[in-house]
Order: structure tokens, then C-alpha cells, then sequence
């Protein structure tokens, strides 16, 4: 089995890129931008901006420069070398021990699965912190959360295993605002899954071979490039596993405001977007600026 770990960095190599680049068994690809500084890897590969505009030029003309969404350039080139499970990390969540190592991606398994009556599933509200939720789940349903029904169930081929975070996990700026949180999730507690959409991350994610064509981080959309990729892609029928933390998140810096602020259009349209996806995949197009489909419709092409 071929195995890649993506990322995209603005900054030299940190801890945790030099740890996923002499992980055994996997092979890191970085994407560089036009702010990277000089590169070197000790195992993996760097290609920077020159080379991503020989490779694939027209996708590299539709995303533009200097935004984490040339992470797509990664999936492309990861593809196209024939991986079959495709991990994208964050330059910023240093791999625990064991990190990659019995993966649920491709199998058929057991797993406790949520049933919720609300068209999205927070998973994070699934764990023993309970008052936080996972960035991007739709603020609108907070109040109407409950795992109180449960049940082990057969879910397979899984093609889809997002893992947790220690540390300063996944959530979006107003609960970070509120809450600072700092986070040991246990490992009781997973894994599982839900009968419902559910936001997942790019930054510590596994795919699938099968999903990856489908998988796209969207630009021009603020903080919901992968959000809205995570729920379009289950609409596509594609299954995710919450698994255990296997990374510590010590976050780059961020101005919450900022952030808060790229989280708006999500905060505004992401429940109608869910709503919509369960009528057809298709209709999320109708949330999206016309230069996110022109880079969309780049990547399909890149991706065959």
C-alpha cells in the first residue's frame, strides 16, 4: 500500500513536518507558496511554486497564490504517483507515537455510530467535551445536540478516518473566543461515526484512493474550504470514522477576529448548504463563487 502525507507550509520545516518526513512507511510531499522560505527535506519531496506551475498549469492558475488551498496540488500529485491513502496535515500538528499505524481506511468495522434527528452530526460534542464543537457544525443546531442514541453497527468500506487532536483542537473562533480550550481527548471514546453529514478537517485526515477524486479543498471561501469539502464528499456517499487524537495541535498563530470573520460565511450558509446536499451533491455549487468552480472543474480534469 502507497501512503502520502500532504502538506502546505508559508514557514521553513517545523517539528512537526520533520517528524511526519521520517515516519516509516509513508512519504511526505510538501507544497510550497510564494512566501515559502528555502526548502530541504530529509526523506520527502518539496515542490515548490515553478514546479506546481509546470505540473499542473491550469489548476495552478485557478487557485492563485498564497492560500492553504494549493493543498490540492498535493492530492493531484499524490494521485497521480499512485497512492492509496492520501494523509493531509497541517504544518503545526506534531504526530503522537503510532501516528498512521492501523488504519480503518479500506475496511469493513464495527463501529458506534450516532443516530441524531438534526441533518448534521458535531463530533466533537460526541466526546467528553461536551461544550465544544467542531468548526464549521452549524451554530443553529447547538442547542439541539444529543448522543443519547447510539448503536454498533457494520459501517464499511471506510473511506474516510479523521483523527482528533491534543492540545488546541478543531474548533471555530467563536467557541475558541469562549472557551480557550486545551484538550487530552481519550481514547475510550472513539471511535465512531453518524448516521448524518458531519464536519471533518484537512489537518490530520486520511483518505481514501476512492474519495480523493471528490475530495477538493474550496478557495474563496473563507475558513470553509474543507468543511464544505468534508460534508460534500460524505454526501457522496463516502464514510468517515472519527478515530483518536494522534497529533498535538500547537497552533500557529491567529487573530480570532480574523478568523471569526473568514468563518462568517459559514456561520450564514452552512445549515442551508447541508439541507441542500441530502436533495443532491450537485446543489452545493449554488454556495460557491464562480472562480471556486473554475478550480474545482481544473482539479476534476487534473484528476481524470
Amino acid at each position: 500500500m502507497k501512503k502520502i502525507i500532504v502538506c502546505t507550509t508559508i514557514n521553513p520545516p517545523t517539528e512537526a513536518v520533520k517528524k511526519f518526513d521520517n515516519i516509516e512507511g509513508w512519504s511526505l510531499v510538501v507544497i510550497g507558496d510564494k512566501k515559502t522560505p528555502k526548502y530541504e527535506l530529509e526523506n520527502g519531496t518539496y515542490i515548490g511554486p515553478e514546479e506546481q506551475e509546470k505540473m499542473f498549469p491550469e489548476l495552478s492558475q485557478a487557485l492563485g497564490w498564497n492560500l492553504v488551498q494549493r493543498r490540492n496540488i498535493g492530492y493531484a500529485y499524490a494521485y497521480h504517483q499512485g497512492a492509496d491513502v492520501v494523509a493531509t496535515v497541517d504544518d503545526d500538528n506534531i504526530p503522537l507515537e503510532g501516528w498512521g499505524n492501523n488504519l480503518l481506511i479500506g475496511t469493513t468495522q464495527q463501529i458506534k455510530t450516532f443516530k441524531v434527528n438534526d441533518v448534521a452530526f458535531d463530533p466533537i460534542g460526541a466526546t467528553s467535551y461536551s461544550h465544544l464543537w467542531h468548526r464549521g457544525f452549524p451554530l443553529q443546531l447547538l442547542n439541539k445536540r444529543d448522543y443519547s442514541n447510539s448503536s454498533v453497527e457494520d459501517l464499511g468500506p471506510i473511506a474516510i478516518q479523521a483523527d482528533f487532536w491534543n492540545g488546541d483542537p478543531d474548533v471555530d473562533a467563536v467557541c475558541r473566543m469562549e472557551h480557550a480550550p486545551e484538550c487530552s481527548f481519550q481514547d475510550k471514546d472513539f471511535p465512531f461515526t453518524s448516521n448524518k453529514l458531519s464536519p471533518f478537517n484537512s489537518q490530520n485526515t486520511f483518505l481514501s484512493r476512492a474519495c480523493l477524486k471528490d475530495y477538493f479543498l474550496f478557495p474563496f471561501v473563507g475558513r470553509m474550504d474543507d468543511i464544505w469539502a468534508s460534508y460534500y464528499v460524505e454526501a457522496l456517499g463516502h464514510k468517515v470514522v472519527y478515530n483518536k487524537a494522534t497529533v498535538r495541535q500547537d497552533r500557529n498563530e491567529h487573530d480570532l477576529t480574523k478568523d471569526m470573520i473568514l468563518e462568517f460565511g459559514g456561520y450564514q450558509h452552512t445549515l442551508n448548504l447541508v439541507k441542500s446536499l441530502y436533495e443532491s451533491p450537485d446543489n452545493i455549487k449554488a454556495f460557491l463563487p464562480e472562480k471556486t468552480i473554475t478550480a474545482w472543474e481544473a482539479y476534476k480534469k487534473v484528476m481524470g
